[in-house]
């Protein structure tokens, strides 16, 4: 039995809490207990960007990621708006990743993005999971000023759900035994993949929690959603066999460019694309990858959003990607609507 038990799996989602924020907050100790919002410049109200993110302070009066930087200047325009600083956030990552692998050393890991890692800890156990879990916490409060949430489960799935289930500054164990009930009261929208779509199309069929959904009938959801509905019956019973290990790797590369005012000047925005394509093929050149498909992003004045892509049968060249970005994005530029925001991005080969 106990050797059967050493053979468990155990995953270790480890998520940096409102990690630009916090970054600031660490180097401006002063900004601690104030609402704190990253982004765009406000403009007293007028600004054009989004917000990137904020603090948990300024999510008291309704603020989020993405939302226009405008909003959130009206819900509180005593906050601290601050610039997105790219460079400082990397460094930072980089000695809290460091970290981390150091604690968890001997584990493969996986990380998904600037603030979040997984790691495939069954070599340690539950028990002493938790304990260098709680250990690693402890540590980057006092080397970094910053605090993280993880979530230990039987598998990546479970795990990153619930590193965010006590945020901030969370630590939750999933045993094998507790995963169904654990997800059971949770709303549908906890699953990767389901978005505000989705979330709508379950509730059309009367689920709106993953115990709903666990209850629901495979076949039945099958017929709805197709194969993605047998995908997402297997999440709602906490199954996912994926396998952690080896470096990350960026799967795609994107920018974009928010206007000072709504335009409709065919020339500026393509100007303006033109730009934006350079850059990425830039970073594109910087990270030795490829590329065969390309993506074209346009939002309106109205924030309704859309984007097209074309996908090549052989890597694409560089002269090629600027004529189809143009010509995917002329079929955006319609009489009469003004543009506020484009971007453009390609999805590397793997």
């Amino acid at each position: 039995m106990n050797e059967e038990k050493s053979r468990e799996k155990v995953i270790l989602h480890l998520d940096l809490d409102a990690f630009f924020a916090a970054c600031e907050e660490a180097r401006r100790p002063e900004l601690r207990g104030r609402p704190v919002i990253v982004g765009a410049d406000p403009k007293e109200g007028k600004g054009r960007g989004v917000v990137s993110t904020c603090n948990y302070e300024a999510r008291k009066f309704g603020i989020h990621s993405a939302m226009p930087i405008s909003w959130a200047w009206k819900r509180a325009p005593w906050a601290v708006f601050l610039p997105v600083d790219m460079h400082y956030y990397m460094e930072t990552s980089a000695r809290v990743m460091g970290l981390a692998r150091e604690k968890f050393s001997g584990s493969k890991f996986e990380p998904a993005s600037i603030d979040e890692i997984t790691f495939d800890v069954s070599s340690l156990g539950f028990e002493k999971s938790g304990e260098f879990a709680r250990e690693f916490k402890q540590e980057l409060k006092k080397k970094e000023g910053l605090t993280c949430s993880i979530g230990l489960a039987p598998n990546p799935l479970v795990a990153k759900i619930a590193s965010d289930f006590q945020k901030p500054d969370g630590l939750t164990p999933v045993k094998s035994h507790e995963v169904k009930m654990f997800l059971f009261p949770l709303p549908v929208r906890k699953l990767p993949g389901v978005g505000p779509k989705m979330e709508e199309a379950l509730k059309s069929i009367g689920v709106e929690t993953i115990g709903q959904l666990q209850s629901f009938p495979k076949e039945k959801l099958s017929r709805v959603f197709g194969k993605y509905g047998e995908h997402l019956y297997a999440e709602a019973h906490g199954k996912d066999d994926r396998e952690i290990g080896g470096e990350w790797k960026a799967k795609s590369i994107s920018r974009q460019a928010t206007f000072e005012e709504d335009i409709s000047s065919k020339e500026r925005i393509l100007a303006a694309l033109d730009e934006l394509v350079n850059d990425v093929l830039e970073d594109v050149k910087v990270s030795k990858t490829k590329f065969k498909t390309i993506i074209v992003k346009i939002r309106y004045e109205d924030f309704s959003t859309y984007t097209k892509q074309k996908k090549f049968r052989s890597h694409v060249l560089e002269k090629d990607a600027k004529i189809w970005a143009r010509e995917l994005m002329k079929g955006f530029l319609k009489v009469g609507r003004n543009v506020r925001l484009i971007g453009f991005g390609v999805r590397l080969e793997k």
